[in-house]
């Protein structure tokens, strides 16, 4: 046994300490705020099977172009948050390309569909199956072309991935979701995908379940994290903590701790907003308005809608302009009603620009190691990366172990 620091309380540090106390290692967890209060408490809120390829830069010019003109409610972005992420973007451009993508497919698929049931066991034991929904995920389209473009994609996934969906027309739909108010051109319904009614109080269960078994959580601040001849040491509440190992899991604030250390690692910084409607009616299950960009959820606070992305830099002041256009937009399907009364919500994606999440040991610093970079997919992956790290750390090895290395990531993403 030995001991280890985590810092990051969201659900990919918790997910960390769970994994590493399993392993009978003594973990102390980490962060300056509660658990589950950043990114982890405002994403769409669904583990995604389906999601067996990463997210990838659109390489069509037209795209692109409604992009830079700020006419597509799936990104906006502003000149200096595009500057100051220019060289991750590059690198992200050139990772997504087709061959490059499929490659990476073949990697991150391993890992969604292991997703539920790594989630499955901390669901139970924390007494979280009440916040746990298995109804799936929908892609709605209000064009032909968009529905059949996506009904051909979910018959590849099927094919290359066994990613199991129902394909139905707009009528269909709409009697499986009287929420709706008008048939869509279709939708396209991912069935093993689960959903979460509240994403922060999951990792917060996670997170108490972690403390039950005999860890212990502080707040402190991750930039006071320093070596020490014998391992790592933060600077705690009643003075220093010191372990061992540490294991940084600190979404988009990673890599700037990491510059201190001497590795520079471009990321892409994705914003994302969120806010919750008093819906009339509620639809039965998570779903896509692939025309606006935003991903509609029933929560317990409400019916929560989740913005695309927002590429600012990470201490711009609040825009949430993608919410204020869906809420138009939308309004022709779903029934919003009136807006919960809350402060404005945003979090940050934090994106590696190879789009596979780095898992392992930093090169050059003894018993430094990471667990981050998991973009759209931290709720997603938190516990299977975590399983994985724990295995690294105990020495195991595999090609995924290999994949997700810093070392192995270094030429795509670390400059």
């Amino acid at each position: 046994m030995s001991e280890i620091l985590v810092l990051g309380a969201g659900m990919v540090g918790v997910s960390t300490a769970l994994a590493l106390q399993e392993k009978g290692h003594a973990v102390t967890l980490a962060d300056r705020r509660e658990p589950g209060r950043e990114t982890s408490f405002g994403n769409a809120g669904i583990i995604q099977v389906e999601a067996a390829e990463p997210y990838a830069m659109p390489r069509a010019m037209g795209e692109l172009l409604r992009y830079a003109l700020g006419r597509s409610n799936d990104l906006v972005w502003s000149p200096s948050g595009v500057a100051g992420m220019a060289p991750a973007l590059w690198r992200y451009w050139l990772a997504s390309a087709p061959s490059r993508r499929a490659a990476l497919g073949a990697v991150y698929a391993q890992m969604t569909a292991r997703s539920t049931a790594d989630h499955a066991p901390l669901i139970a034991a924390s007494g979280s199956e009440n916040l746990i929904a298995r109804d799936g995920l929908a892609l709605v389209f209000r064009h032909a072309a968009g529905f059949e473009a996506e009904a051909a994609n979910a018959a590849r996934l099927a094919e290359t991935y066994g990613i199991e969906s129902r394909v139905l027309d707009g009528a269909e739909w709409l009697r499986e979701e009287p929420a709706l108010k008008a048939a869509p051109a279709g939708a396209v319904h991912y069935t093993k995908s689960w959903s979460v009614a509240d994403p922060g109080a999951l990792t917060a269960a996670y997170a108490d379940l972690f403390v039950r078994r005999g860890g212990r959580f502080v707040q402190v601040d991750a930039d006071s994290l320093s070596a020490t001849p014998s391992g790592w040491r933060v600077r705690g509440p009643e003075g220093p903590i010191s372990a061992a190992r540490a294991v940084l899991c600190l979404g988009p604030w990673t890599g700037a701790l990491l510059r201190r250390f001497g590795l520079r690692v471009p990321m892409v910084l994705k914003r994302g907003y969120h806010a919750h409607y008093d819906a009339p009616q509620r639809p039965r299950r998570p779903y896509l308005d692939a025309d606006n960009g935003v991903v509609l959820t029933p929560m317990r606070d409400g019916l929560r809608m989740a913005t695309g992305a927002a590429l600012v830099p990470q201490g711009a002041p609040a825009d949430p302009r993608q919410l204020r256009r869906a809420e138009r937009q939308v309004a022709d399907l779903i029934e919003l009603g009136p807006r919960v009364e809350a402060p404005q919500w945003f979090g940050t994606r934090p994106c590696l620009p190879g789009m596979l999440p780095m898992v392992g040991a930093v090169p050059g610093q003894t018993g430094l190691w990471v667990n981050f970079g998991h973009g759209h997919q931290g709720l997603t992956l938190g516990p299977t990366t975590a399983g994985l790290l724990a295995q690294a750390m105990a020495g195991e090895t595999s090609p995924l172990h290999d994949a997700l290395a810093p070392a192995t990531q270094l030429k795509r993403t670390i400059r």
